[in-house]
């Protein structure tokens, strides 16, 4: 759990700097809302995270797709990186109108033990493949 932790923090400090990035939501970030609320509720924040890419649906399917060590998948958790769409995937079913606080471009991923290195590397090759 200390590395999914670890791994998870730095992957969205690294994520709030990219420019095809819109927001990036994990608790271990002083930008979110409840940040100081999760610090006193718990002894980390978890690997667990979302952000929104700054573009299509298309863009967030293409991005995914082009991963390699993020695997796609609905069932998040494993000491694996995963990744998905929840306006593709888990949440496809819901209607529009009661699914309107999930962008169709927000990425929800699992973030594994592996090194945070090949990670971001990953992640770049995910965002060369949508850049203008």
């Amino acid at each position: 759990m200390e590395r999914h932790e670890k791994n998870a923090l730095q992957l969205a400090e690294w994520l709030n700097e990219q420019p095809l990035v819109k927001r990036v939501i994990h608790p271990g970030l002083e930008s979110h809302p409840q940040h100081l609320l999760a610090g006193k509720q718990m002894t980390g924040f978890g690997g667990m995270m979302c952000f929104e890419i700054d573009g299509s649906v298309e863009d967030a399917k293409t991005f995914v797709e082009s991963l390699k060590v993020f695997a796609l998948a609905e069932s998040l958790g494993g000491v694996e990186s995963l990744i998905e769409i929840p306006s593709l995937m888990t949440h496809s079913s819901v209607p529009i109108e009661d699914r309107k606080n999930i962008p169709d471009t927000l990425v929800r991923v699992s973030v594994g033990i592996e090194h945070i290195g090949d990670m971001k590397e990953d992640f770049e090759r995910g965002f060369k493949s949508i850049s203008p």
